[in-house]
């Protein structure tokens, strides 16, 4: 069994691996796919051991994929607030320190949920049911403190409305996995086309050790990363700005403080799952699928792989980041931009048809329009707020 476990946690660390590192493919994509197989491809396997997949994969790829979120601009839901301070860094030779500052945010916030696991898991249970009853009000509260926490506040709010109407509208579509076109739309082609128009150079990285920031940052990410373990349609995106409001933290710790919240986010919807059965990210969703986790000893052996696997993502972050940065500056960004951006409009097309593909258009044409009114891009969660406040006042 031993040896079955850690075949199963080294290939969930390949695969994480995989996802962080490609730009559109996230690990709810291979979520859906194990659910979708589970009965033809992998009935046969026991489900602690895709348990165990998962949860290294996810952890991995909360790690890796800020490597091509700020060297390439490119991020997936979880890493969009990113792209600013970790373009400013790149665009001073330093796009290596950002990476390395996530890391040590997402590397400490790992041993913190390893702490604070049990704990966490008799306050959900005892909080929980309270929470239900104001679900949608809770959700609107945050809504507007994260669009009153903006310089341009009526700007803030035309972009919030604006991707709520667009996420509504997409979740009336029969389509399938429909945030796939709308979030890439959104936060990665629109990202990208914008990097082209401006022909971004990239120069030499230097590869340099940094101290980072840790308490203030881990403060603020410890206190607000649990809202999104009951409150659906918040992201790790949310997370760290109600995170900074709270420790007031600087550039440098807002890199640590988004790597923290991240891999804290996805470390609690795990707890969550456990403690009150209710799914906050893909990953999450499929376990609810595929094993039925309710013994303490399967919440024991998730929570030691997450620190395990934490360790390695940690190793292989710093190591692979080294590795893109010093060959970023020598590569066209303007080529690679258009490859990527091709990729993603295939891979959409594959996945979600034409429909997703026009959704996909529409979603950048959108992303463009709110990132030129110059305000935070997690405004742009609109898109997954305002459908799931609908959803619950009704």
């Amino acid at each position: 069994m031993l040896a079955e476990l850690l075949l199963a946690l080294l290939a969930g660390i390949f695969a994480g691996i995989i996802t962080g590192l490609t730009p559109g493919i996230h690990i709810n994509l291979i979520g859906a796919f194990l659910i979708s197989t589970s009965a033809t491809l992998f009935f046969k396997i026991p489900g602690i051991y895709l348990v165990i997949f998962i949860v290294s994969m996810a952890i991995t790829h909360t790690f890796l994929d800020f490597i091509p979120s700020i060297l390439l601009g490119c991020p997936d839901t979880d890493t969009e607030l990113s792209i600013l301070p970790g373009h400013e860094l790149l665009k001073k030779g330093k796009g290596y320190e950002a990476i390395l500052l996530s890391a040590y945010g997402g590397l400490a916030a790992i041993i913190i949920f390893v702490i604070v696991s049990f704990p966490s898991i008799i306050i959900m249970r005892k909080v929980f049911p309270l929470l239900k009853q104001v679900m949608p009000y809770l959700l609107i509260f945050v809504s507007i403190l994260l669009i009153l926490t903006e310089r341009k506040k009526s700007n803030a709010l035309i972009v919030f409305l604006l991707t709520g109407a667009l996420g509504w509208i997409v979740s009336t579509l029969t389509l399938k996995q429909p945030l796939f076109p709308l979030l890439t739309g959104l936060f990665g082609s629109s990202t990208l086309l914008l990097s082209i128009k401006n022909k971004t150079k990239i120069p030499k990285q230097r590869i340099v050790k940094t101290k980072p920031p840790i308490k203030k940052p881990l403060l603020g990410a410890l206190i607000a990363s649990p809202l999104c373990s009951f409150l659906p349609g918040l992201g790790s995106g949310q997370a760290a700005v109600i995170g900074n409001l709270i420790s007031n933290t600087n550039r440098k710790g807002f890199l640590v403080l988004l790597g923290a919240t991240n891999t804290l986010v996805m470390g609690f919807s795990f707890l969550s799952l456990y403690a009150v059965s209710k799914t906050r990210t893909g990953a999450a969703l499929a376990i609810k699928h595929l094993a039925n986790i309710t013994s303490q000893k399967e919440i024991i052996l998730i929570i030691m792989t997450t620190l395990l696997v934490g360790g390695i993502a940690f190793f292989l972050t710093k190591h692979i980041g080294i590795l893109f940065s010093k060959k970023i500056d020598k590569i066209n960004y303007k080529y690679l931009s258009i490859i990527t951006l091709l990729i993603l409009s295939l891979l959409i097309f594959l996945i979600s048809g034409i429909k997703g593909f026009f959704v996909f258009v529409i979603s950048t044409i959108t992303g463009m329009y709110s990132i030129s009114l110059k305000v935070k891009r997690t405004n742009m969660m609109g898109a997954l707020l305002i459908p799931t406040i609908l959803f619950y006042l009704h």
